[in-house]
């Protein structure tokens, strides 16, 4: 899986009724979910909205950096309301879905230094951790 954070430029996106209601649903669900989904459940809920619309806004709101995207091994984005305004990686469980943001400043060290030491500049990574987390672990 690849996630991505919102870029480093934070510029709030225009609020249409249509980006509201996106980031709205993605505030109430909490999880990384699908445009395909979020679309499916905005429908259900009344909203007049398009599937390619959906995607539009979640591209305006991942590039504001106020949500984060993450391909899943499907190759499928994914989408979350961030829980964190600053630069973060996670922890997936592989299982349920279940995600950690954490801070890792090591892996800031690495990256600069990695970049350095092959003369890269304006470095930008992402980094996610897979795993099983605790819950699943102890269910068969």
């Amino acid at each position: 899986m690849a996630a991505e954070h919102g870029g480093a430029a934070r510029t709030r996106p225009r609020a249409t009724r249509q980006k509201r209601a996106v980031a709205s649903l993605l505030e109430a669900t909490g999880e990384f979910t699908s445009a395909q989904e979020l679309h499916a459940r905005l429908r259900a809920a009344g909203e007049r909205i398009g599937l390619a619309t959906v995607y539009s806004q979640l591209r305006s709101l991942a590039a504001a950096g106020e949500i984060d995207s993450l391909r899943a091994d499907s190759g499928e984005t994914l989408y979350r309301r961030c829980g964190t305004p600053v630069h973060h990686h996670h922890l997936v469980c592989r299982r349920c879905g279940r995600t950690v943001e954490v801070d890792a400043p090591e892996l800031e060290t690495l990256a600069v230094r990695l970049g350095e030491d092959h003369g890269f500049a304006d470095l930008r990574h992402v980094v996610e951790i897979t795993g099983i987390c605790p819950e699943c672990t102890r269910s068969p």
